[in-house]
């Protein structure tokens, strides 16, 4: 069964060492966040292992976009191995549990093995229990 972590940021959090290899990401935004912040934040993630970046939330098709820059700037605009290539997607017209369902059972990349799943949870206030309850739920 692959590792499940839960992860709330806000403007202030410092980003955090992860050690969870090649993973995939639910990145759940329900908070405002600078173009500048959600940069830092898609290069730590690409940096950190994600290699497939699910979005959901406020503004979640520009954080497709970001982590895609991320993954191109990486590889100093070069060619981009298949087993580094950062698959994304947003799911603006999606429930939650919609793409928490998605995330659990479909997310997969073609060339490596995803063997953790980060659920960023960016916001104010953290909801952990509630997050992670519906993700074993999905």
């Amino acid at each position: 069964m692959p590792e499940v972590v839960y992860l709330r940021l806000d403007t202030e959090s410092e980003l955090p060492q992860l050690s969870l290899g090649s993973f995939r990401a639910l990145v759940m935004i329900e908070s405002d966040v600078s173009a500048l912040w959600q940069n830092t934040v898609s290069d730590w993630l690409v940096r950190s292992g994600c290699l497939q970046m699910m979005a959901w939330g406020i503004g979640c098709s520009s954080w497709d976009d970001s982590v895609d820059w991320a993954n191109i700037e990486h590889f100093a605009d070069g060619d981009i191995p298949e087993e580094s290539f950062v698959l994304t997607s947003w799911h603006e017209n999606q429930s939650l549990r919609e793409v928490m369902h998605f995330c659990k059972h479909f997310a997969d990349h073609p060339f490596a093995e995803l063997r953790s799943t980060l659920l960023l949870h960016i916001a104010h206030e953290p909801r952990e229990e509630e997050i992670c309850s519906l993700y074993r739920e999905a």
